[in-house]
Parts: C-alpha cells; sequence; structure tokens
C-alpha cells in the first residue's frame, strides 16, 4: 500500500494531472468524520492515478461530517478535486449515491475512505471491466483474495449475513459489501438512480438491482487489510442489514425500483 503523503507531496503529485480534458476515470469516496485520514488517502490516490497520464477526477462526497473533513479536503484546492457537502448525516448510501450521479468519468469507482482496499487494485478491476462487464465488484471472497487482519465477529456475521442473502436474493456475488467497485458510466447512472437504501447496505441493493436489470457483473479477489480507527459497529451494521434486505424486497415487489428510474429519467426531483 503506499504510505501516507501529507497535502503538499499530493499536490506535487497532483500538478501533472491533466485536468481540462473530461476524465476517464472517476473516484468517489464518501466520508464521514474523515479528517484524520482523508489526506494521506487522497495523497495515494493522487500518486496512483497521476502516474498513468490520463484525465480524472476524485469527488469526496462528504456526509456531514461534524470534524473538519470537508473543510481540509476544500482548503487542498486542486482542480480535478471536489467535494460534495451535505448538510446533515445522510448515511453511506446516500453519500455514494451523490458522488456517483456526479461523476463524469468513463469508468467510476467507488472507494472506502480507509484505504482497506489500495488504490493500487483499480487495475484489475478496470481489466475485467474491458472485458464487457458492467460492474466489477472487488472481493475479499473470492480465490485468491489477501485478506488481513479480518475479526472473528466479523468473519461469523459476515458468513451469516451473506448466506441470507443468497438464499433471499438469488444474487451470485460472494462479497456484496466490500468498499471497492468499479462501474461503466452507464451502469452507474441506471443503478444509482434507482438505489434508495441510505445505509451501509446500499451495496446490496445495487447488485440486486444489476441482476434484475440484466447487467454483467464480475468478482475480483482483491488485497483488503482491516483499517484501525474504524468507527463502525460490525453488530449495529448488521442488524441494520437485515432491515434493509426486507425493505428491498418490499420496494421491488410494489415496482419501486421502476418508478424511480422512470422518474429520474424524467427530470423529475
Amino acid at each position: 500500500m503506499t504510505e501516507p503523503l501529507d497535502r503538499y507531496q499530493a499536490y506535487k503529485a497532483w500538478v501533472n494531472t491533466p485536468i481540462e480534458s473530461a476524465p476517464e476515470v472517476s473516484v468517489v469516496i464518501p466520508a464521514y468524520n474523515e479528517e484524520i485520514r482523508i489526506l494521506p488517502t487522497i495523497g495515494a490516490i493522487a500518486t496512483h492515478m497521476s502516474a498513468s497520464g490520463r484525465p480524472w477526477e476524485l469527488i469526496v462526497a462528504d456526509d456531514g461530517s461534524t470534524d473538519g473533513t470537508a473543510q481540509l479536503v476544500a482548503d487542498l484546492g486542486f482542480a480535478n478535486l471536489r467535494v460534495l457537502v451535505a448538510e446533515r448525516n445522510g448515511g453511506k448510501g446516500s453519500a455514494v449515491r451523490r458522488g456517483m450521479l456526479a461523476a463524469r468519468g468513463a469508468v467510476i469507482l467507488f472507494a472506502d475512505a480507509d484505504q482497506s482496499t489500495p488504490i493500487e487494485q483499480f487495475e484489475k478491476l478496470e481489466a475485467k471491466l474491458a472485458e464487457g462487464f458492467d460492474v466489477v465488484v472487488g472481493s475479499r471472497k473470492a480465490e485468491g483474495a489477501d485478506v488481513r487482519h479480518k475479526s472473528t465477529l466479523r468473519r461469523l456475521l459476515s458468513w451469516g449475513l451473506h448466506t441470507l442473502v443468497r438464499v433471499v436474493f438469488g444474487i451470485a456475488v460472494l462479497d456484496t459489501q466490500c468498499g471497492f467497485k468499479l462501474f461503466t458510466r452507464d451502469a452507474a447512472r441506471d443503478l444509482f438512480q434507482m438505489q434508495r437504501v441510505d445505509g451501509f447496505s446500499f451495496d446490496l441493493e445495487v447488485l440486486y438491482l444489476a441482476g434484475t436489470h440484466h447487467l454483467r457483473v464480475a468478482e475480483v479477489p482483491v488485497e483488503w487489510i482491516d483499517a484501525p480507527g474504524s468507527t463502525v459497529s460490525a453488530i449495529k451494521v448488521s442488524l441494520a442489514f437485515l432491515g434493509d434486505l426486507v425493505a428491498i424486497k418490499w420496494r421491488d415487489l410494489r415496482g419501486q425500483y421502476a418508478t424511480a428510474r422512470r422518474r429520474d429519467e424524467g427530470g423529475e426531483r
């Protein structure tokens, strides 16, 4: 994984990135009270992506942070960095949706702010996308994944919830919740216009919608390290996940996803 960089090192990497052309790649990072980790993350992404010489952009979707996250990012003043600030905390799914729908790249990566999956794994997903897939999921469960420091509790909860997902939704993806996913622009627009879950289960909803709308989804093994300092409670998230399972199925049975897609395509808000 790239070593943390301060804001000035990140700037030096960024100034060589083309900024006048439409971006080929967009990277979306949801952030809530991430002032300690956000600059190293931006630095790592800037260093890796600018080395490619391709036009790209980074969108930080701040989810109503109460610390200095949004101001810290805005103060960097990079031309191809945008920060989208929510007035209040709406949930991770809400933040990702705003970022994905604002992104302009031909391919759009969603990545967690803690760099659990390092940006160096991006090319593995993009290579699969080039084979004709619409969505490529970074996976901690696919053969060849390198997973480190995942607690026993997280492993047990993950196994139980994903077993339930396969039974209820028939989703073939082994790891729906890894925070590292790549979309074509068209797939991102279609899916996130319909996506309604504001919490941590939005990944499941998006992949379920991808299946019901016959998009091609691939799963690629990635490196994943359980990042220290997480404020997310595994048990709390798991309970919310169960509630979201019911809500997603109910929306689908009532045809609400189809209605949402028609409304957004018609320009209504």
